[in-house]
């Protein structure tokens, strides 16, 4: 359990997956605000005040969790001034996991290395996903030794959609990305793969 302080009302703590075994407490349990997840979440929150100084008591938080593709998770904790009459310090604590629009025309995700790409492609072919018709374009790109799997002008009534940007979180992560972000990337990222990059990689890999 790593802690990184952003600035004086965000902290950014890394959960390995050994934490939460020792906690024994599974990916599901912890993503759905169960009783286990809330306590670890609350001795995390008392790590934070005694390593870095960040307190929560008397504060409103909002907790953002993401999956990342080697088993860990990344939680940013962001607290908010406190209000006048002070409230319980131990409090619901609800999760926003990051995630796409499923109505979005474009998404992207990062995957830190080429295998973790091809550990993707291979969860695709062994569940006999249907790789056409997904989006207009698929194209992968390296850019700063990492690797960016981008959708342009997804397809909206492709059946397994939905189920494919629901588990590609557990191989890359989701990217925020924004118009200026997209062209960077068509300027100095190194095209990999066009067209539909899925296909491709899973006929040569």
């Amino acid at each position: 359990m790593r802690f990184e302080k952003l600035n004086e009302d965000k902290i950014r703590i890394t959960l390995s997956h050994q934490d939460l075994e020792d906690k024994h407490i599974d990916f599901h349990s912890f993503m759905s605000n169960s009783i286990e997840s809330q306590d670890l979440f609350f001795d995390m929150l008392d790590k934070a005040e005694k390593e870095i100084g960040f307190i929560t008591k008397d504060y409103k938080i909002r907790i953002e969790a993401l999956a990342m593709a080697g088993g860990d998770f990344v939680l940013t904790i962001t607290r908010t001034v406190p209000e006048k009459e002070k409230t319980p310090y131990r409090k619901k604590v609800t999760i926003k996991r990051k995630k796409p629009s499923y109505e979005a025309s474009q998404v992207i995700y990062s995957f830190p290395n080429f295998d973790d790409y091809c550990l993707f492609i291979d969860f695709l072919k062994t569940n006999n996903f249907n790789m056409n018709n997904i989006a207009k374009s698929i194209i992968l790109y390296e850019y700063n030794h990492t690797y960016y799997l981008c959708f342009y002008n997804i397809n909206l009534d492709y059946t397994d959609l939905k189920n494919l940007l629901s588990n590609i979180t557990e191989f890359g992560t989701f990217v925020n990305h924004s118009e200026l972000f997209l062209r960077k990337m068509n300027e100095s990222g190194k095209v990999i793969m066009k067209h539909n990059a899925l296909k491709i990689a899973s006929k040569y890999f």
